[in-house]
């Protein structure tokens, strides 16, 4: 990922700008759908909104999640074997604060 030091600063405002309008969108869009699980979960609530254009429907769903360092403790697991057995992936990501 060599790319050239004096990338265009207009393209870093923009993304400043864009990743400020997705956050502020997101905030509403999230509002939105929390009072739709809130109606949702009543003893009489509806699990589909209908507008003109759109559906929404409130769905639920239980997730299981394993807890593998606690199963790791409780067999003695050595911290060798969980590192020979740990995957490492590269991951890139842009950071964008304001000035």
């Amino acid at each position: 990922m060599n790319a050239p030091q004096n990338l265009n600063p207009v393209l870093v405002d923009n993304l400043g700008s864009l990743l400020a309008q997705i956050a502020e969108l997101t905030k509403q869009a999230d509002a939105i759908k929390d009072a739709f699980k809130d109606q949702a979960t009543l003893p009489s609530g509806s699990k589909v909104f209908e507008g003109a254009l759109f559906k929404a429907t409130v769905v639920e769903q239980n997730r299981s999640v394993v807890d593998w360092k606690a199963i790791a403790k409780v067999y003695n697991i050595p911290d060798e074997v969980i590192i020979d057995n740990t995957k490492v992936t590269a991951v890139f990501s842009v950071r964008t604060t304001s000035k």
